[in-house]
Order: C-alpha cells, then structure tokens, then sequence
C-alpha cells in the first residue's frame, strides 16, 4: 500500500521533498496558500536576488571610463518600476514552473491553510485540516506529514510596516519611485544585501545597525571588506544604535533610537530577523516540541518529537537558508520512506551574503579557530594579487582558508569576490569531501581567473606560507 504524504508548505523543503516521495512511490499531497515555491520565491529569496542581481548593472556602468567607455554610461539611470516589475515576473514565473513540475509527477497541490485537526484519533496515523480557498475545510489522513511553513518577517510594534514609507523587505517591490534616501533599520544579511543594492542605484542610504560593525555574525575581515565598500558608496552607519520606534510623518520618516538619536529619510526599510510560521499549526493537539522562539525542534534527520512527523526550513530550529531547507526536505522524505540518509552536516552547507562585493563561506569560521586554539593553519589572499581581478578593476576581496595543522584537511573558508557565491563551491566540496590543500593545490584552474586565487592559496598553505 502506497504511504500517504502530507506536506505543509510548497517551498523549497516542501517541493523538495514532494519530488523525492514521488520518485519513492508515495501518494504526496502538497498544501500552500500563497503559491508553489511559498515564500521563499514569491517574496524572499528570487526576488531579493533578482533586484539585486538589477542593482549590479550600476556597478558595471561605473566602471565604464576605465574600460575605455564613455563615462556617460555611469550616469545611465535604472528603473525601479521596471526592475520591480521583472522581479515580480520572475518569481511569479518560478512559481509556474514549481507548480508544472508538481502536476507532471502527479503530486496533488492544494491551495489552503493547513493544520493538523483537534481529534487525533491514533499515534500512526494523522489527520490534517485544510481551509480551503472556497471556504470549504477538507480533512487529509497522512500516514507522514512534514511541516515546511517557513517564516516571516519580524515587526517592531512601534515600527509597524505601512507599506507606503516603512516597509519590510517583502514590500520593498511595490515602491514606484526610488527613495531620495533609505534608512535600512538591521545590519544582518538581508539589511546589508539592501543597503548595497540601494546604494549602487544611487540612493543615498544610511544603516542602522544594533552593535559596533555590520554582518555581526559573519567573518570580521569579510565585514570589514564591506563596511569600506559601502563607505565608498556613500553609505552612512550608525552603529550601536537600537530603534526604538519609526515615524510615518507623510513625506518621510524619522527613526528614533533608544539613546536619543533620530535619523531622517524619505523611506525606512526594517530588517529585524524573522519569526517562523507555527502559529496556528495545531502543533499543540499532538506535542509537538517548539522552541522558546516558536521554532519546531527537530534532529539531523528532519524528525520531530512526534512519530511520522518531519519539519524542514525556516519553521525549524536549524539553519535558515533556502538551501538547507531543501536538503532537509530530501533527507526527511527518504528517511520517512525508508531509504538510508546521510544525517544533516551544517559545516558542509555554504552561505552567501548577495552584497557587491559578495560575502560565500563554508565550514569553520575564525571565531572558532581562535576559541579552539592551535591546530590550525589560515592563509588570506587578497584578490589584488589576482590577474583576472586586476582586468575587471577589482581593488577589494579575497580568499581565505582554514586547514588543519596536522592532516592538512581543509575545514573552512571564505570568498569576498563579485561571484564568491559560485566561486565557494569547490571549498565546500573540499570540507564535504574531507580533501586536503594539497587536493586542492594540485587541482587545474583556468589562466586567469578568479578561481586561481583558491588554488594559489591551497598552494601556499602547502608551502606553510601565511598572510595577514
């Protein structure tokens, strides 16, 4: 007999695991109430990337004089109109094809609100409610169920979203007319991805930021890195600065801080983290185990506390990335369904920060390094030695490697780089692999390149050679 699937929630954990319990030979049905791909692709991460990805064209603009173009071209002016309008059509577009895929393999989609009905009648079998969109409310019996319902952005009562002057980072695409000047309140990844795309579009653009530097849990050189580029732009900082409210006045807004500070603009973007969507769930009809801060607790393998039932993404108490929510999707489905699985390894899952430059890391960090002792060998190139940097105009980023002393594994590393998001991935390959820097020092790299700064560095930790 086929298992019956239930999975709350179409995005990347959701429709991950739909395709593999397909490819198992389960009966899956999916559950989403804003479309295939859920957030993360209407209004998260395709979005945010595909803006961002619009914003880069001024970087290349910029350098047009050095190239030997006219120097006009850096004044050339984007639409923000128009780029909006491509990124809705884009997400809306990867939300289709989602929703195709869905429908080729034959697993049913319906749209509604799914949680899990008050009568639990037995400890094997589950009975998940759905609201339907017509008003209806249909009953699911699911022999598994795995909850991929995501998150959503956190609000500051006295600094509520308005959608017209303050705005979270999921309204940011309803603006008509670029903000003459956007305070961004946060300094974690999606405020910093803000802030550099804002400010390569010209915008002027101050960030407020709760402690002393940007990007408070990435590496500090990879901050620092950026916090000069943002400098250049004209990005202004105000650091150690906790809001304490933001003031819709009709023609801009004032942001309030608790030491008395008040900063003005013409827009205010709030990037204050993100609270995950359980509320409501029905979790409480079959004790299923939360966090303090509402997230599902789960093990290496996607389980709950509850049998049968799995939670992947940012619903879970693991690592909040688009990436590990599928890979935690792929995992729960095949170890529901009784295939074997590799347990979740977060030092092998690679990070990216969607800046200009941009900020890729993997595995251990230098945080670690220095709590952990001796044992470890670090290297730091900066791309300024790199040929192919040095065609594109690149003065800032560089490759860093942790390796161990004695084995000589590699164990970590970070990319500041325009592309560090793809150039990352033979180093995460490296920390998955267990290779050693002479693996990767023997390794090809095309002549020039980017990609030939890691194989440099792998060779120079060979050589025991290090750099400040």
């Amino acid at each position: 007999m086929k298992k019956r699937v239930v999975i709350i929630g179409g995005g990347p954990g959701g429709y991950e695991a739909a395709l593999v319990g397909y490819a198992q030979g389960a009966d899956v049905t999916i559950v989403e109430d804003k479309g295939m791909g859920g957030n993360s692709v209407l209004l998260d991460c395709v979005p945010s990337k595909s803006f961002i990805a619009g914003s880069n064209i001024k970087t290349d603009l910029r350098r047009a004089d050095e190239m030997g173009l006219n120097d006009a071209l850096a004044e050339a002016k984007l639409s923000l109109t128009a780029l909006n309008a491509r990124v809705t059509e884009l997400a809306q577009n990867q939300s289709a094809d989602i929703q195709a895929q869905m429908k080729r393999v034959g697993v049913r989609v319906v749209t509604g609100r799914a949680y899990f009905a008050e009568e639990q009648s037995t400890t094997t079998l589950h009975r998940v409610a759905v609201d339907l969109a017509d008003g209806d409310t249909e009953v699911i019996e699911a022999d598994i169920v795995l909850i991929a319902t995501g998150s959503h952005p956190r609000v500051l009562p006295s600094a509520k979203p308005d959608g017209d002057r303050i705005l979270n980072w999921q309204q940011i695409y309803s603006l008509k007319e670029m903000p003459s000047h956007l305070v961004v309140v946060g300094s974690g990844v999606t405020g910093a991805e803000f802030v550099s795309a804002f400010a390569e579009l010209g915008t002027k653009v101050t960030m407020v930021a709760s402690r002393d530097r940007i990007l408070p849990h990435d590496d500090a050189d990879a901050a620092d890195t950026l916090e000069k580029v943002l400098s250049e732009r004209g990005v202004l900082l105000e650091k150690d600065a906790r809001v304490e409210s933001v003031e819709n006045t009709g023609e801009g807004v004032i942001v309030r801080t608790q030491d008395g500070r008040e900063i003005t603009g013409s827009h205010c973007l709030m990037s204050i983290g993100a609270i995950p969507n359980t509320e409501g769930l029905g979790l409480e009809n079959l004790g299923v185990e939360v966090t303090e801060s509402g997230h599902i607790h789960v093990d290496r393998v996607s389980r709950t506390n509850i049998s049968e039932i799995y939670a992947a993404g940012d619903c879970s108490d693991l690592m909040p990335l688009a990436s590990v929510a599928a890979m935690q999707g792929r995992i729960a489905m095949n170890h529901a369904l009784g295939d074997s699985v590799q347990p979740l390894r977060l030092k092998t899952a690679s990070q990216a920060v969607f800046t200009r430059p941009e900020i890729a890391t993997v595995g251990v960090s230098e945080r670690e390094i220095s709590d952990q002792g001796a044992g470890t060998r670090t290297i730091m190139l900066p791309l300024t030695s790199n040929p192919r940097a040095k065609m594109r105009s690149l003065r800032h980023g560089f490759v860093k490697l942790f390796a161990s002393e004695y084995s000589g594994r590699i164990l970590g590393g970070v990319i500041v780089a325009p592309t560090a998001s793809e150039l990352i991935l033979p180093v995460t390959l490296a920390v998955a692999k267990g290779l050693t820097v002479e693996d990767l020092a023997n390794t090809f790299s095309v002549y020039p390149s980017l990609s030939g700064s890691i194989t440099e560095a792998a060779r120079r930790l060979v050589k025991h050679e290090h750099l400040d």
